[in-house]
């Protein structure tokens, strides 16, 4: 193994580091905290300045954004759902949004590299998110199909295929925090490879070309499949026998 990257990999450290917490026997990573709150309130910010600027004559760039992207994830709802997806228009353009803002986080200067690192590259978050998707999911399948429709749906298309169908069902709550996790974990240690391994002098040009493509192109197609998939699993959750 070459001996710079042992030397190197001393020097990177995996995950949030600017304050740790105790409370009740859980560990807090404030950086996670502050980041998720920050991207919260970006979130809201643009939401409140776009309900101000809402008119229904000529609509201004912020308004002709936000419409597009209503009508966007409308047809995606509708199209997978029907009629019945359009209350989960806000929660997907919610999701996609602060998503978005999470993974974008990095690039605001903040003189620390890991000040303002993406919370979406700390498994809490993308684990919370997968969990209140999933429990939605199956609150909203109750709601469509009534609880003996529910449990019957396992056995679909045929009884056999119960024990994977329940297997399915386990796993989508992983897959959906890894996919996100991942792609953005990796991307944060990429950083850390480029900084500990290449010179200094040299790092920024490193850097100039992976975090463009890593944190703005990756973090928007992760952003975009998580919201993707929520619409697709609510729908799934929904569907009856006469769809």
């Amino acid at each position: 193994m070459n001996n710079s990257f042992i030397l190197a990999s001393g020097n990177i450290t995996i995950g949030n580091h600017h304050g740790v917490v105790h409370v009740f026997g859980l560990t807090i990573y404030l950086d996670v905290v502050w980041t998720t709150l920050l991207a919260a309130a970006i979130v809201m910010a643009f939401g409140l300045r776009m309900r101000a600027k809402v008119t229904s004559g000529v609509p201004g760039k912020l308004q002709l954004f936000w419409e597009t992207m209503v009508e966007q994830v409308s047809d995606l709802a509708t199209s997978t759902i029907g009629p019945e997806g359009l209350p989960f228009v806000g929660l997907g353009v919610t999701i996609f949004f602060f998503l978005l803002i999470c993974n974008w986080l990095a690039f605001i200067p903040s003189g620390d590299p890991g000040f303002l690192a993406p919370p979406t590259g700390d498994v809490n978050l993308p684990l919370a998110l997968a969990v209140t998707v999933i429990f939605l999911v199956h609150y909203n399948s109750v709601k469509a199909r009534g609880w003996k429709g529910y449990f019957k749906h396992y056995a679909q298309p045929y009884a056999a295929l119960t024990p994977i169908n329940i297997i399915e069902e386990i796993t989508k709550p992983i897959t959906l925090t890894f996919r996100l996790f991942g792609n953005i974990f990796s991307g944060v240690l990429m950083v850390a490879v480029i900084v500990a391994l290449i010179p200094p002098y040299l790092s920024w040009i490193g850097l100039l070309i992976w975090k463009p493509f890593d944190e703005l192109f990756i973090g928007a197609i992760q952003a975009f499949i998580f919201a993707l998939l929520t619409i697709v699993y609510l729908g799934m959750g929904m569907s009856r026998d006469a769809h």
